[in-house]
C-alpha cells in the first residue's frame, strides 16, 4: 500500500497598540515540522523594529538556533514597501532563515492592516464610489499596496493607479 503524506498547517497572525505607543505584532504557526511563534515590537507612527524574538517548542528544521539570533538584524527596520526582501536579505536563505523571513513578514501584515482598520470602516457602501475610496486610500498609504489581494497589481480596485 503506498505511504500518503500527510501535513497540515495552522498560523495566526496578531497585533495589538500599547498605550505607549509600541505596536506588538505576533505571528503563531503550528505544523508537522515546528510549533513556535516569532514577535516583533515596532515603535508608532514610525513602524520601526524596536525589538524581535522567537520560540520554538517543536521544531525539526535544522539550524533553527543560528536562525533565530539572525532575526535581531530587524531591528532599526521600518515595514514598509518591499519588507519581504529586506528582510530575506537580512535573515539569509537557509530553509530555518526562510521560516523566521516568512513568520517576520506576516508580523509586518499584521500592523500595516492593523493601522487600516478604522479607516476601512469608513468606506462607501455602493460598489461605484468604494473603488475610488480605496484607490486614493492606497495611494495616500503606499505601505498598503500589495499586502493583501484587494490592494494588490491587478486588482480592479487599483486599475489605472500608477505606483511609480
Amino acid at each position: 500500500m503506498a505511504h500518503l503524506i500527510s501535513f497540515s498547517r495552522s498560523r495566526c497572525t496578531t497585533a495589538e497598540k500599547s498605550s505607549d505607543g509600541i505596536m506588538t505584532c505576533t505571528c503563531r504557526v503550528t505544523d508537522n515540522l515546528l510549533d513556535g511563534r516569532v514577535q516583533i515590537q515596532a515603535s508608532l507612527p514610525e513602524l520601526e523594529i524596536i525589538a524581535a524574538e522567537s520560540r520554538f517548542d517543536h521544531c525539526r528544521i535544522k539550524g533553527m538556533a543560528a536562525a533565530e539570533k539572525r532575526l535581531q538584524n530587524l531591528l532599526g527596520v521600518r515595514i514598509g514597501p518591499g519588507m519581504l526582501k529586506i528582510i530575506e536579505g537580512l535573515m539569509g536563505d537557509d530553509p530555518a532563515c526562510v521560516e523566521l523571513a516568512y513568520m517576520a513578514e506576516e508580523c509586518c501584515h499584521g500592523a500595516i492592516l492593523s493601522l487600516t482598520k478604522g479607516s476601512l470602516k469608513k468606506a462607501p457602501l455602493e460598489p461605484a464610489d468604494s473603488r475610488d475610496f480605496f484607490s486614493n486610500m492606497v495611494q495616500k498609504n503606499i505601505r498598503l499596496h500589495n499586502r493583501c489581494a484587494a490592494f494588490a497589481d491587478g486588482s480592479s480596485l487599483l486599475d489605472g493607479v500608477d505606483f511609480s
